[in-house]
């Protein structure tokens, strides 16, 4: 059956929407006339987000400031997910470092995969049954070109995206069949926009503004391939040139390429000391 119409009932769910994709997400949802269950730590970003789309849509939009890395807050969520009919679940909330990781903070890695995989699990789990048992559901996966190759001084998030790529993928094999689609998008660099030269962080100074995609622009794709039931979309030139390098590339050649680049970003440049 695929994407259920939009109903009064139904909710899609959008983890990490109160900034980039999770925000377009948010928004292009909405413009197909689906209800929303925002989701994001910053409960003031997501209740002006929240009127915003009410106001320029005829859906409801409901908040739930939630932290997705904390096990406690996720257990509450995913039960009241288990009980709610939802019709779409958007897997966007993510967090990454970079440097070596002997010299990152420990705590915050930890989160890290808590929030990149573990809530990930945890929310696909509390959903997943009722999709199947209706035949019909649609669950994007944000993973990343990231994901498909070693990225040294990325060690943690490459880590959490490889397990989100194969679990969309595996997932998608499982439920397919009964109904039931998983996208997995795997994007490259993403931005809503090209910031001001005193406000760019390290990544928008390193990486060359011709690579980047727009939030909106890769929002729309993922929701097309989704309703479509395209197993992945890979938006931007990066991304589609990391996933190539990373399925066909001798990974002893390509990791210490991939990972002087990303030491960059951790601020690390033997280069630029």
């Amino acid at each position: 059956m695929g994407i259920p119409a939009p109903n009064e009932s139904a909710r899609a769910v959008v983890t990490g929407a109160s900034s980039g994709i999770g925000m377009a997400l948010a928004w292009d949802l909405a413009a197909r006339g689906h209800s929303l269950i925002l989701v994001a730590r910053r409960g003031d970003i997501l209740e002006d987000l929240s009127a915003r789309i009410r106001t320029r849509h005829d859906v409801q939009a409901e908040v739930r400031a939630v932290d997705l890395s904390d096990p406690c807050a996720v257990e509450v969520f995913c039960a009241e997910l288990a009980d709610r009919e939802i019709s779409v679940l958007c897997n966007n909330a993510g967090i990454s470092t970079f440097g070596a990781l002997s010299e990152l903070d420990p705590d915050y890695e930890r989160a890290q995969v808590r929030l990149n995989v573990n809530a990930v699990h945890d929310l696909t789990l509390a959903v997943l049954p009722q999709m199947v048992r209706r035949g019909s559901g649609g669950i994007l996966m944000v993973g990343s070109a990231a994901g498909n190759m070693p990225i040294p001084n990325n060690a943690t998030y490459a880590a959490t995206k490889a397990f989100v790529n194969s679990f969309s993928e595996s997932l998608r094999g499982e439920v397919g069949p009964r109904g039931v689609h998983v996208t997995l998008l795997a994007p490259g660099p993403v931005r809503t926009s090209t910031p001001a030269p005193e406000d760019a962080s390290i990544v928008d100074r390193v990486v060359p503004d011709f690579l980047w995609h727009s939030s909106a622009k890769v929002a729309e794709l993922s929701l097309d391939a989704l309703e479509n039931n395209k197993m992945r979309v890979v938006p931007g030139t990066l991304s589609k040139a990391m996933s190539v390098a990373g399925g066909y590339s001798p990974r002893a050649v390509v990791a210490p390429i991939v990972g002087s680049f990303y030491r960059r970003l951790g601020g690390d440049d033997p280069a630029n000391p």
